[in-house]
């Protein structure tokens, strides 16, 4: 049987009506373009972590960088120890060195002496003395000299060796523990590293600080440079009359953290009321200041931060601190800005 010829097929399809053509490149096109939708849609999108998830990933990170510290600083303390310990040998030992180092010449020198001349004149003129009761008693005394001196050297030779010995065992443990402190501090260097970019990860509208709960949904630049700047001074004292930057009064923490993002406040509670946008207690957001007593007679101010909590100033005696709004009797809260 005769095989159609490869040109003819071509020949053929191009002899098909052009509208035939077109629908089929056309129906080409939408399977193509449908398969790379269907592909598109196989894939799965990368969500982004939440929050709580970064915060997990940090109390991780924190978790394994605790210990760590711990074990950096028992290695430190141990190698001040140490270190001290080896200083107070090279003490001991050197005086040690020197006295055996003379004792040891001298001994060279009288066997060289002796190697060289001979006998000494004091040893010779014993010989020949006919007193031969004085010559054994002074050879019985020169032999205990020489011994004492053997001992006296040997004595220090020993205490001196100890020291030596001591002291090596200490500097190779000096040089272990330098190793261990080295690498402890590499590990911790890394584990702060990794804990700065998940802080960094962290959405904009969230407020992360050592001093405050982390708040999230914080939509005003304004009220997160506010709470921020309010937190860090957790722990510094209240003075009466103080707008900072290391003491404050309720009225002056919160004019000190809104100067911090741009808005002036006066030093009064009752005119900082009168300086903000009025907002519900259902309403309000962290960054808004809360008032306390009645809005007749404000007596305290603080910064909201979200879940009845807020960072203030409370009196004399307590330092700025993160507490709840529902200690006292809430006037209302204020918008600034």
């Amino acid at each position: 049987m005769a095989t159609t010829p490869p040109h003819r097929d071509a020949s053929v399809w191009s002899r098909r009506p052009k509208g035939l053509r077109r629908a089929a490149r056309g129906l080409l096109t939408l399977t193509a373009a449908v398969a790379v939708s269907v592909g598109v849609l196989a894939v799965p999108a990368h969500a982004e972590p939440s929050v709580d998830e970064i915060e997990a990933a940090i109390d991780k990170q924190w978790r394994e960088l605790e210990p760590t510290i711990e074990q950096y600083n028992k290695v430190r303390a141990q190698l001040k120890v140490n270190r001290e310990k080896s200083a107070e040998l090279e003490k001991k030992i050197a005086p040690l060195l020197l006295e055996s180092e003379i004792a040891t010449n001298r001994i060279g020198d009288l066997a060289s002496r002796y190697y060289m001349t001979g006998p000494s004149r004091e040893i010779g003129a014993l010989l020949v003395n006919p007193d031969s009761d004085s010559i054994g008693e002074q050879l019985v005394l020169l032999d205990r000299v020489a011994a004492m001196e053997r001992k006296q050297l040997e004595e220090v030779v020993a205490i001196r060796q100890k020291y030596d010995t001591e002291k090596q065992k200490l500097d190779a443990l000096i040089v272990a523990q330098g190793k261990q402190e080295k690498g402890l501090a590499a590990k911790k260097k890394q584990i702060d590293a990794e804990i700065k970019r998940l802080k960094a990860s962290l959405p904009v509208t969230t407020v992360s600080t050592p001093q405050c709960p982390t708040i999230n949904g914080v939509v005003s630049a304004a009220a997160r440079t506010a709470i921020k700047t309010a937190c860090a001074q957790v722990g510094d004292p209240y003075v009466w009359g103080a707008t900072g930057p290391n003491s404050f009064d309720c009225s002056g923490l919160t004019q000190y953290a809104y100067k911090a993002a741009g808005i002036y406040l006066t030093h009064y509670t009752g005119a900082q009321w009168n300086e903000g946008k009025a907002i519900s207690r259902s309403e309000a957001r962290p960054g808004d200041l809360v008032f306390f007593s009645s809005p007749s007679n404000l007596h305290h101010v603080g910064l909201y931060l979200g879940n009845s909590q807020m960072v203030h100033a409370p009196r004399t005696g307590k330092p700025v601190m993160v507490g709840s709004i529902n200690s006292m009797s809430v006037a209302g809260f204020r918008r600034p800005g």
